[in-house]
């Protein structure tokens, strides 16, 4: 393999990495933080691998500063956090933001500015206020006008500097990991609620990119869907019909309303009693225009039939001949590669951006504390090749941020998994990047980096 150049890509392809509050901030009662889902969701029993949370996590709330000079010093050009909805409305709602968090997200978005570095803000990472669950959560259409109102307050205080907003990050894993499997916050057990919850946050990107564009003139607004290229276990007809429906549910329940076309109907179907409530004007509200796609590419699903099965009936098999992360996830770089050209072949997205994509491996770091994660390092870089060749196919691709800047809290797998370009030392909160995030400088600075 070939690792390409960072001047193989576009003038103005923008590089960075990716963070989210939950996984990194700590300080969850600072502030005057709220209480977040998460936070009560993590005193539940069994809930997180370790039984850990992310009451501290990497303290980046008090060492950000810190972690911004590790950003600049890798030579990225945008750096993509998230925002606490608790921090800024402890209640979910409220007349007047929270100054203190504000104050907060305002002094790191100006950090970032000093340091040369373009923020990409994230408005929901996941953190609901619990507040606001009490009442329902996202179950409750009137979540949708609360968090429009909080896109508002945010984009309002931060717009003069902020150009580039995310609404949700990855709906699916909000609706299906928290609200049907029950692996992630709030952590309930129903299918056709996980539908329901889909709905309303579809239909809350849509409005909160009209608050954010009517706060902050100018931004762009899109979205960050986690996509999968999906492939059928065997040639057979019930399983190629269990990856069509499972590709309807994971990839084009978003794509398709989110670009005008409603919910498929071929979903629709399977779903019957279970598809979700949609009011007048919703669909038209769910395909509001927005200014780039954000994808986040990790594997591609392998998919077989499973009659009897709960939903639609499908169930996700190894992928056979891939090498896998200490996640146990597959590394297909092609994938990428197939997936952001599917992408532009049938939606034609204005502009997208890889917002996140990185790996998980079994770090060890040395007497020094150095981590050599080579793997990571061929990781990065296979994919990176296959992002050229979809830039090289016609995608409008803009930009590539890795997940993460730092090792963090890996929800329900608490601190037992580490995605990032820096090693965390929980215990002592030193970070020191890998060879993974030294080899990233290097690309970044044209550098001639090792395949």
């Amino acid at each position: 393999m070939t690792t390409p150049d960072r001047h193989d890509f576009p003038p103005g392809f923008a590089w960075g990495c990716s963070t989210s509050s939950y996984q990194i901030e700590g300080a969850a009662r600072e502030g005057g933080k709220g209480e977040s889902i998460w936070d009560r969701f993590c005193q539940r029993p069994g809930a997180i691998r370790d039984g850990s949370s992310g009451a501290t996590a990497c303290d980046h709330y008090h060492r950000w500063p810190e972690d911004l000079d590790l950003a600049q010093g890798l030579g990225v050009d945008a750096y993509r956090f998230s925002i606490a909805w608790p921090r800024i409305f402890p209640d979910g709602v409220g007349e007047r933001p929270s100054a203190e968090g504000l104050a907060f997200y305002s002094r790191l978005v100006d950090g970032m500015l000093t340091r040369g570095l373009q923020p990409w803000a994230t408005l929901y990472h996941w953190d609901l206020p619990q507040a606001l669950q009490e009442r329902g959560g996202w179950l409750n259409r009137d979540t949708m006008a609360a968090f429009a109102d909080y896109a508002h307050a945010v984009a309002h205080h931060l717009g003069d500097r902020v150009k580039h907003w995310i609404t949700h990050n990855e709906p699916w894993c909000t609706a299906f990991l928290g609200h049907h499997e029950g692996v992630h916050a709030p952590g309930l057990r129903d299918f056709r609620a996980a539908l329901q919850v889909c709905h309303h946050l579809l239909v809350s990107h849509g409005d909160a990119v009209a608050a954010v564009r009517a706060a902050a003139p100018g931004a762009q607004a899109g979205i960050t869907l986690s996509l999968h290229p999906i492939r059928a276990a065997s040639a057979g007809p019930a399983d190629q019909a269990a990856a069509q429906r499972h590709d309807g549910l994971r990839n084009r329940w978003f794509l398709d309303p989110l670009h005008g076309r409603g919910y498929p109907a071929d979903v629709l179907a399977a779903l019957g009693d279970d598809a979700p409530r949609v009011e007048a004007g919703d669909l038209a509200r769910i395909a509001t225009p927005c200014d780039f796609l954000g994808v986040n590419y990790y594997f591609p699903e392998t998919i077989a039939d499973a009659p009897g099965g709960e939903g639609i009936a499908t169930r996700v098999v190894p992928t056979p001949g891939a090498p896998l992360t200490a996640f146990g996830w597959p590394i297909v770089p092609e994938g990428m590669t197939e997936l952001l050209t599917r992408v532009q072949r049938d939606y034609r997205p204005a502009a997208v951006y890889l917002t996140e994509n990185g790996a998980c491996f079994d770090d060890v770091p040395d007497a020094d504390g150095f981590v050599q994660d080579d793997a990571r390092q061929r990781f990065l870089a296979a994919h990176f090749a296959a992002a050229l060749r979809a830039v090289r196919a016609g995608v409008p691709l803009k930009g590539y941020f890795v997940w993460s800047l730092l090792d963090n809290f890996e929800w329900a797998e608490g601190y037992t998994r580490r995605f990032g370009l820096t090693h965390v030392d929980y215990a002592t909160q030193r970070r020191r990047l890998k060879a993974s995030g030294e080899w990233f400088r290097h690309f970044l600075r044209a550098e001639s980096p090792a395949p």
